[in-house]
């Protein structure tokens, strides 16, 4: 679509650094900087206010913002970090922040196992887990991604944390830039390893295997 392409393409710039902090302009210029239509300039424009990239004032015009100013856990951001010159700093930034959260959800979900309201969503959260382990083929990439985020958004949401839930976009961000990776038969042993714990009403089992997960992204 047209309108990614553009969002996509200042998004990017910004965090790049090819429109600085500090950087001033308008739709007008952001207009002959893409190529695209007021209506798709503007639109665009009103997103990246709303994440923090730019500011917009009827006599001031748009600003660059500063980093500190970006929504960091928006998946649209998190791509465009990603695909920038800081890409493993952010990489070293979402396996923190994950160990710090999947680890303690699966051991809260593991907790609540036994509430029979949450069943459907273990059997669920088991399901997926088999889907993801007969989906290692060489034409399974994208069943198995599939699968992946299907785990680890069940898991945070079985947590019973609403906050841990809504970390499901960053955590599926995550899983994403890791698509191209074959996964090996110990991951996906790990995960099934995970989803079995967690319906069994094993917390330590299942903050362990969460755990190992993540570490193993960074080898």
């Amino acid at each position: 679509m047209i309108f990614d392409r553009v969002l996509d393409g200042l998004g990017a710039a910004i965090v790049d650094g090819s429109l600085p902090t500090g950087h001033r302009d308008s739709v007008d210029g952001f207009v002959t900087r893409t190529g695209s239509s007021r209506s798709i300039v503007r639109e665009a424009v009103r997103v990246l206010v709303g994440l923090g990239l730019l500011s917009a004032g009827r006599r001031v015009g748009l600003r660059v913002l500063p980093a500190s100013e970006w929504d960091v856990l928006d998946p649209r951001v998190i791509g465009w970090r990603l695909a920038g010159p800081e890409r493993g700093v952010v990489l070293g930034e979402l396996r923190a922040l994950r160990r710090a959260v999947e680890p303690v959800a699966a051991a809260a979900a593991a907790g609540r196992a036994s509430d029979a309201s949450r069943r459907a969503d273990l059997e669920a959260l088991l399901a997926a887990a088999d889907r993801l382990a007969a989906a290692t083929g060489p034409d399974d990439a994208a069943t198995f991604l599939q699968a992946d985020r299907e785990v680890h958004r069940l898991v945070l949401e079985l947590s019973g944390n609403a906050m841990y839930g809504r970390l499901h976009r960053v955590v599926a961000r995550a899983l994403d830039d890791r698509a191209g990776i074959r996964p090996g038969l110990h991951d996906v042993g790990l995960h099934v390893r995970l989803a079995r714990a967690v319906a069994d009403g094993d917390a330590e089992g299942a903050a362990g295997a969460m755990t190992e997960i993540i570490d193993r992204t960074g080898e």
